[in-house]
């Protein structure tokens, strides 16, 4: 058994929060040792804790259109390697739910990233993976986005594609005029040096 596997099979038997976590441990990731592109987002939603896929949720549909992919290709792990900070639903609070838990990026995240040597460009979503994955960027989510083009083209930032973001997205018309057409075509030049 490869270390990658052995990684996976601890993780999903990972039970260091059960007694913080509301509907029980369920880490839900997709890693290949083959993945190019990584997803670094937040923590699993009530969804997706149900059915154990990942963005298997209106924030999946829009995430699959912001990168052009379908959901066979979002769902092959040799593609996309999947990693939220929090490997588990963390509960909801008063304005949605409550933020990854500390514990994953604490015993797992730099194991699984170490593992991951064929990632070509990483695409961060949300400000709690903003906050690992860009810890000398500006605090504020909108700058970082704004200033996407300071990583390019290894690193993407960008907001969470739930719902609850529709106003942000109208706020800013550029996101989606300036950022998206080059996201898309990035992922579509990764995958096919893949296939």
């Amino acid at each position: 058994m490869d270390d990658l596997k052995v990684l996976k099979a601890n993780i999903s038997a990972c039970s260091i929060c059960v007694k913080s976590l509301p509907l029980g441990p369920r880490p839900v990731i997709q890693i290949s040792q083959r993945s190019r592109i990584l997803i670094a987002g937040q923590a699993p939603g009530k969804k997706v804790h149900q059915s154990g896929i990942p963005f298997d949720d209106p924030s999946g549909d829009r995430l699959r259109q912001w990168l052009g992919v379908d959901k066979h290709s979002f769902y092959d792990a040799n593609k996309f390697a999947i990693l939220p900070m929090g490997f588990c639903y963390p509960g909801s609070g008063k304005s949605g739910d409550l933020p990854p838990r500390t514990e994953c990026i604490d015993t797992w995240r730099e194991q699984v990233l170490s593992s991951l040597k064929n990632i070509e460009l990483t695409l961060v979503i949300g400000k709690y993976a903003m906050s690992y994955h860009l810890p000398k960027a500006d605090k504020t989510l909108t700058n970082v986005v704004r200033n996407w083009q300071q990583y390019w083209p290894n690193i993407v930032p960008l907001p969470h594609p739930s719902p609850r973001n529709n106003i942000w997205l109208k706020r800013n018309p550029w996101f989606e005029q300036d950022l998206l057409p080059s996201l898309k075509e990035k992922v579509s030049q990764t995958i096919a040096r893949q296939d």
